[in-house]
This record gives structure tokens, C-alpha cells and sequence, in this order.
């Protein structure tokens, strides 16, 4: 009886496939060929990697990355520069020239060493308690930073330019320490209405600068920037009234917040770390949606992207602003809250400290994304709490930390300077060239 045709099929393409390993010339026995399909998919794996390497290390977030970098080796030669013992080794670099260095190297590396200690963990604590109190520290400090950073970063989306966060964290912070001390209710109503009353105040700052800019196209900088000395001064009169200004004290304080009006310790009593800082981590997870997820969001990206072509999309240019700089304000405000609910427990006229301005900076590290926000945020946190421990332990001045600042400020604004010290390509480099390698193979091979 005949085999069914398929087995047929199948018997000859085993035939075909023992022939194929049959014993060469020489006597050796010759591997099955794998199929051209297997060889073309392991091939386009290994070129997709390969491209999503490259368009990795291309991207707007590792201009950031080694822009945090630059700074860090700018930061570590300034440091160096400025140590006794690399000034007395220099004197005779050229005879012994490696004590210079490890001088240098010294100073450096012990300095950042007691940063990391001072913002992350204490290696020579003696309890738990004190290992973690660094890394507590800095996400209390970040916590301010995160929410006014996103603030700046809501408003960098949508085309403005939102230099009045400091403004509307004093005026979020004011109103919510007034309802804090003035306002007698119950355990979590009165720190609700004290949240309402932060964002509420930030909002209001920010809305006269997002109502002047659509009705009448007052710059929001100059607008936000007068704010800013405006909250400044109108919080430190405040302060000298008798509805602000603690009893019995002339100095310009408040009276302490409502045990009620508080935020909670997030992990006990002996850190300073508050529920706070989960109010900034909801924030960036509502940001993110409402960029990303909303049609609110998506108005406001196509605004900032093009104004023109908004409108002509039926998209209200003159609502997107007023409602960009509210959530702005709001956010902002939030920042003050943190800070008088928090922190501060009082509000005083440095209750802002440099917050607002520090949160441009952080907007800019995380290229205005809710994430990468938070990421900036957490890393100026680290700074600032780190900075005390690296002058306490060894004498480095406090104000490298500004001068770090500033570097990633100014390679930040400086791209094509990060990425042609690092010979990395501009974003899309390696896409359009496979775009035009697919239009002339012959091109792309000589090129090759």
C-alpha cells in the first residue's frame, strides 16, 4: 500500500536534510543548514537591540544623565583645587607629581563619600534608626522639590515659562498655615481643609499670571517673576500683623500649626519624614495620567507644541494657559504645605528657603516628565541633605553643592556641549539612517 502524500512530503524533507549533513571530502560530518527564516530572525533580533541601544544612549534622558556627571567631575576638580593638602603637594608636582594626584583624588572621593553618607546611608551608625536617618532626610527635603518641580515642569509642557513657583509656595504656605492655627477642627478634616487652602492659595498667584498672559499676552515670566517679590514682601508684613505673628514674640513667626492640621510622621517619631512626601509621590502619579492619559492633558501638550494649529483644532489657547498655571499654582502650593504642615510646622518668611527657583532646575533635569521630575527631585534632595555631613566631615564648603547645581543647570542648556564631549548623535540619528538605508541599499552598504 502507498504512504498517504504527506507522509511522502515529510519522508523527502528528512531525505533532503540527512543529505545535507552527509559526511564531506574530508571525512567530517557537515552541521544541518538552519533555515534562512531562523537566520534572518536572529539577525533582525540582534539589529533591534542593537538599534534600541543606540537610540537609548541618543536620548534627551542620558544628556541628562551625563549632565549630572560633567558636573559631578567639575564639582570634584573645584574641590580639589580648593583642599590645603593638594595646594601643598602642588609646590612640587613636576619632582613627585603622583602625591599631587592622590592628594587630589583623596579630596574628591572623601568628599563625595560623606555626601553619599549624609543623603543616603550612615555606614558608621550604630542603630538602624541612624543608618536609614540620611535617606529619610533627603526624600523630606525632595518632597517640596518634587511637587513645585512639577509645578514648573506642567507648565514648561504646555509653552510656559513658570518662574513664579517660589511666589506660590509662600502664598499656598500662608494660607495654609493660617487655616493650620487660626482653624480649630478634627483629626483629618482640619489637615484636609489645610491641603485645600495650600492649593488654593498657589492657584490664585498662578492664575493672575496665566489670566494676564491669555487676555491680554503679558509675558508669564516678567508676570511670575514681580509675583515672586510681591509674595515675598506681602507674607513679610503678614508676619508683623497680629493675625500672623506668634503672641508674645517680636520675631517674625507664626504660632505653631494644630496637632490636627499636621501631617504624620510617615515612619515614627524619630524621623522627619512625613506623609507628605506619599502626597508627592500621588501628585507625579495624577500628573503623569493627566499628561499622558486625559484629554485635558493631551489640550494642553498640543498648546504648548503649537498654539496655531490648536486653534485651528477648536482648542482654546487663552483656557489651556489659565488652566495650566492653575494646576501649576496648585502644585506649587502643595510644596508650601509640605513645608508648614510637614516641615516647618510654623510659617516664617524663609519658609520657601530657594524651593522655587531650585524646582526650575529639577523641571529641567527631568526634561519636564512626571517621572523624570521625580527623579531630579529626589537627587537635589540628596544634595542638600548630603551637604551638611560633607562639610561637617570634611570641611568642604557647603556651597560646592550650589556650584553642582549650577553646572547641570548650564550643561542641561547645553546639549550639543554633553553630547560632543561624549561623541554621542543628536536624537533620531540612528532612525534616519536606517530610513534612508532602507531607501538606497547601495548607500547604506558603502557606508557600512
Amino acid at each position: 500500500m502507498q504512504d498517504p502524500p504527506g507522509e511522502r512530503s515529510i519522508a523527502a524533507a528528512e531525505a533532503t536534510r540527512l543529505e545535507a549533513a552527509a559526511e564531506t571530502a574530508d571525512g567530517t560530518v557537515a552541521p544541518p543548514a538552519v533555515p534562512a527564516a531562523h537566520q534572518s530572525g536572529d539577525l533582525g533580533d540582534d539589529r533591534s537591540r542593537q538599534s534600541a541601544l543606540r537610540q537609548m544612549l541618543s536620548s534627551n534622558a542620558m544628556v541628562s544623565v551625563l549632565s549630572v556627571l560633567l558636573a559631578l567631575i567639575v564639582g570634584g576638580i573645584l574641590i580639589a583645587a580648593t583642599d590645603e593638602e593638594v595646594g601643598e603637594t602642588a609646590s612640587y608636582f613636576f619632582s613627585r607629581p603622583g602625591d599631587m594626584l592622590s592628594a587630589a583624588w583623596s579630596a574628591a572621593a572623601g568628599a563625595y563619600a560623606a555626601l553619599f553618607q549624609g543623603a543616603f546611608f550612615n555606614f558608621g551608625a550604630d542603630s538602624v534608626q541612624r543608618f536609614f536617618y540620611p535617606l529619610t532626610q533627603t526624600l523630606t527635603v525632595a518632597t517640596p522639590l518634587i511637587l513645585a518641580g512639577l509645578g514648573v515642569a506642567v507648565a514648561f509642557r504646555t509653552g510656559l515659562f513658570n518662574i513664579g513657583a517660589q511666589g506660590q509656595i509662600i502664598i499656598g504656605a500662608a494660607m495654609a498655615a493660617w487655616v493650620g492655627f487660626a482653624v480649630h477642627l478634627p483629626v483629618g478634616l482640619h489637615l484636609l481643609l489645610v491641603i485645600i487652602a495650600g492649593m488654593l492659595g498657589g492657584a490664585i498667584w498662578a492664575g493672575i499670571a496665566g489670566i494676564l498672559k491669555a487676555r491680554t499676552g503679558a509675558h508669564e515670566v516678567i508676570v511670575t517673576i514681580m509675583l515672586n517679590y510681591v509674595a515675598i514682601n506681602l507674607v513679610l508684613f503678614l508676619l508683623s500683623t497680629p493675625a500672623f505673628q506668634r503672641p508674645g514674640s517680636s520675631n517674625p513667626i507664626s504660632p505653631q500649626l494644630d496637632a490636627n492640621a499636621m501631617f504624620p510622621p510617615l515612619l515614627g517619631s524619630g524621623f522627619r519624614l512625613h506623609w507628605g512626601f506619599v502626597l508627592a509621590v500621588l501628585a507625579t502619579v495624577f500628573i503623569w495620567w493627566l499628561m499622558n492619559r486625559s484629554t485635558i492633558g493631551f489640550e494642553l501638550k498640543a498648546v504648548g507644541a503649537n498654539p496655531s494649529a490648536a486653534r485651528n483644532a477648536g482648542i482654546s489657547t487663552t483656557k489651556g494657559y489659565v488652566v495650566v498655571m492653575l494646576i501649576a499654582g496648585a502644585l506649587s502650593g502643595l510644596a508650601g504645605v509640605a513645608q508648614v504642615a510637614g516641615t516647618e510646622k510654623v510659617l516664617t518668611s524663609g519658609v520657601a528657603a530657594s524651593f522655587g527657583f531650585d524646582a526650575i532646575t529639577v523641571a529641567l533635569l527631568g526634561r519636564s516628565s512626571p517621572w523624570g521630575t521625580f527623579a531630579a527631585g529626589l537627587l537635589f534632595g540628596a544634595f542638600r541633605a548630603g551637604g551638611v555631613t560633607m562639610q561637617t566631615n570634611t570641611g568642604t564648603s557647603i556651597d560646592i553643592v550650589l556650584v553642582v547645581q549650577s553646572l547641570i543647570v548650564l550643561f542641561i542648556a547645553a546639549p550639543p556641549l554633553v553630547r560632543s564631549l561624549f561623541r554621542i548623535p543628536p536624537p533620531g540619528a540612528f532612525k534616519t539612517t536606517g530610513k534612508r538605508s532602507s531607501k538606497n541599499p547601495k548607500t547604506a552598504g558603502g557606508a557600512a
